[in-house]
């Protein structure tokens, strides 16, 4: 097979785009590499369609550990195993800013595989891994309205835009936003940001919408060069005929229960079965019969119809106006004996978040081609089938969905968390959802900074989320309206989702996708100002409940204290194969945690007073260095004819000279001292790691 290479400059970094000499089965199979970053993309496609109602299009994000040279830390498992939350994420994010690019009516499963293959520390993988499954698809035989190009930008501390930032350029960047745009709009959002001010956000898409344009001219040339015919695409998925019969008959009815904000899909679920009924008894002959899924099909269509005309015109289902946010109840320390929890609602869309305190050493280890890292701040959303009303299997992992929800209300809070040096815990939040009716991420984001408030952790600001929703009334975009607090049936008919999430002074978290073939620059710039209102408005809500965070942590956490030793005095601590701190642990019957940090900080846990006092009585006197003056107790371990030798700390041992252990003169060590004896001493010298005791002198200071 011909081997065909490009090179492509795109936002100031050189990258080779190769094909044709690997990956001959798939349908396309390309390599990118960007320094010594390499990834690979293939693309395979069923060869008929599927009778399922979606587009079941799987994208996955492989990380390979080769990738960085590493081989998996597990003691017992080598092979990579199911993708990381992170991993997810990043998947995620490719799907959400090329799905909408795929055509309506389209039903064949697409599977595309981006792997991982080398790393070299600083171009981003997780954006070239985006722009290589984008340029695949464009250049496949899979009906794909591309090209769609990914860019990440950050903000520097000195207030300059940086587009493909290095990793290095990452830790000290005051935003991380992933942009994904067609010639003509974004297609998918996904922001941290260290309280960026709206201004800010509002260059930034335009800036990074800008810099994607390089990625679809290299795709653009790329299909030229090697582009493949695309497959056909049916017409339609419903007869407009169906569809007319339907509307003739049963919009009034439908729109009655489009507006019926309680009995909605009850009242539409009888509809269905009254529709498909009428339909079977009409039909003349067995062609002329309409499946019950046709007739759904179609009444979908009319709903649609309906309530995108009506948010239009400024008429939603609920009844609210654009701007109005449902009724907001708070309750807080909710459960009993939890570190802090709160019941947030949200009209029907209700999350219980629980704050959990712990050791630091029991923060998340995660492993990825990059090495090992530790996360001491955990959110976990949890989104079973009774909180959407519906039956079934009970899953006890996490899919892909709740990684998302949990994985945004976790970066909207980071910015605002305190640092280790000022709340020394592992922090996990837990959004149990109870109740779904659109958004339920932003309220997990409002639940979890409550959470986190009730128990006392000293955030920076409070932090709270809101969705904006968008409805347009052709491919322009020219005519719209914004609607903020979107509920469920908004969502599915409307065009975006919007999520913003931030605190008085700026965002933190933004996460935007669309049924559309992407939104206009200047629209989500609105929707900033719309997303803006609605977060002040929930912000003031937090204030008649808790308006900053508690002062006391709850009697039921673990209270945590630091001691500073010499990095030279580790070793002594943790002891020959962890003897020593084990030992202490173990004199405390396992009540105290020690998490000792490189740089000499220990971190003691205990949830009992006297268990801490213990703890900490032992640590300070293992690692005790003495100085001349210091008063010390310790234990007689040995009687020599010049003094005695006596344990000050399990590591160190001075000698009590015998002119030095009475104001009389002794003549006998035994007749004054034994084996295992208590005794007060004075620290008179310290030389060349030999110390000096004097018990008469300290018996003087008494």
């Amino acid at each position: 097979m011909e081997k065909i290479e490009k090179q492509f400059m795109i936002a100031g970094k050189e990258v080779t785009v190769t094909t044709g000499n690997f990956g001959f089965r798939a349908d396309t199979a390309l390599k990118l590499q960007q320094g010594e970053t390499v990834v690979m993309v293939f693309l395979t496609a069923d060869s008929k369609d599927t009778n399922l109602d979606y587009f079941p299009l799987g994208i996955n994000y492989m990380e390979k550990f080769y990738a960085g040279g590493i081989i998996s830390g597990s003691k017992f498992i080598k092979r990579e195993r199911r993708p990381s939350d992170e991993a997810t994420i990043k998947g995620r994010i490719i799907d959400r800013g090329m799905r909408p690019l795929f055509p309506a009516n389209f039903r064949r499963g697409v599977s595309i595989v981006v792997n991982i293959m080398a790393y070299d520390g600083e171009n981003d993988p997780s954006m070239l891994a985006a722009n290589a499954a984008a340029m695949a698809a464009h250049v496949s035989s899979v009906p794909f309205n591309g090209p769609v190009g990914f860019i990440r930008i950050g903000y520097s501390p000195e207030g300059e835009y940086i587009l493909e930032p290095s990793k290095s350029e990452m830790e000290t960047s005051r935003l991380d936003a992933v942009i994904s745009a067609t010639g003509d709009t974004i297609t998918q959002l996904e922001v941290d940001g260290h309280e960026i001010p709206e201004d800010v956000m509002a260059e930034a898409f335009q800036k990074a919408f800008d810099a994607a344009q390089g990625w679809n001219d290299a795709s653009e040339e790329m299909r030229k060069l090697i582009g493949k015919e695309k497959f056909e695409v049916p017409e339609k998925l419903v007869s407009e005929e169906l569809v007319s019969a339907l509307r003739s008959t049963y919009m009034d009815e439908i729109k009655d229960a489009m507006y019926d904000d309680e009995s909605r899909n009850d009242r539409l679920d009888a509809l269905y079965i009254k529709a498909a009924e009428s339909h079977a008894q009409d039909a003349d002959n067995e062609e002329d019969t309409v499946s019950e899924g046709d007739v759904v099909i179609a009444m979908k269509k009319l709903e649609k119809e309906i309530v995108r005309t009506g948010l239009l015109s400024g008429e939603r289902p609920s009844g609210r106006t654009m701007d109005e946010i449902r009724e907001i109840v708070i309750e807080d320390r909710y459960l009993p004996r939890v570190h802090g929890s709160v019941l947030f609602r949200r009209g029907i869309s209700q999350v219980l978040a629980i704050t959990t305190l712990a050791s630091e050493r029991l923060a998340q280890m995660t492993e990825s081609f990059e090495g090992e890292h530790e996360k001491r701040y955990m959110h976990h959303y949890v989104g079973p089938n009774y909180s959407v009303g519906e039956a079934g299997r009970f899953s006890f992992y996490a899919g892909n969905r709740e990684i998302g929800h949990g994985m945004l209300a976790e970066k909207a809070l980071m910015p605002v968390l305190p640092s280790e040096e000022e709340f020394p815990y592992a922090i996990r939040v837990v959004s149990e959802i109870l109740s779904q009716n659109g958004s339920s991420s932003m309220a997990a984001t409002c639940g979890s900074c409550l959470a986190l408030m009730d128990a006392g952790v000293p955030i920076k600001a409070p932090v709270a989320g809101i969705s904006v929703g968008l409805i347009t009334k052709d491919d322009s975009q020219s005519e719209y309206e914004l609607l903020t607090d979107v509920q469920d049936v908004e969502d599915y008919y409307g065009d975006m989702d919007f999520k913003v999430t931030g605190t008085e002074t700026g965002i933190t978290a933004i996460q935007m996708d669309t049924k559309l073939q992407g939104v206009r620059v200047e629209i989500l710039q609105d929707a900033l100002g719309k997303a803006r209102d609605g977060r002040m408005f929930i912000l003031e809500k937090y204030k008649a409940i808790l308006p900053e965070p508690r002062k006391e942590l709850s009697p039921y956490a673990p209270k945590v204290e630091t001691i500073i030793i010499e990095q030279d005095q580790i070793g002594e601590l943790i002891g020959p194969g962890g003897k020593v701190i084990k030992g202490i642990i173990e004199s405390v019957e396992g009540k105290a945690d020690i998490n000792i940090k490189d740089d000499g900080t220990v971190h003691i846990t205990a949830s009992d007073s006297a268990v801490m006092d213990e703890v900490v009585s032992q640590v300070k006197s293992i690692t005790m260095k003495p100085e001349v003056g210091q008063m010390v107790t310790g234990t007689v371990a040995r009687i020599a004819e010049f003094g005695a030798f006596v344990d000050i700390s399990p590591t160190v041992t001075g000698l009590v000279h015998v002119s030095e252990i009475s104001d009389g003169f002794v003549k006998d060590v035994s007749e004054h001292l034994k084996v295992g004896d208590k005794v007060v001493a004075k620290v008179i010298k310290v030389e060349d790691g030999k110390v000096g005791l004097s018990i008469k002198q300290a018996s003087q200071n008494s």
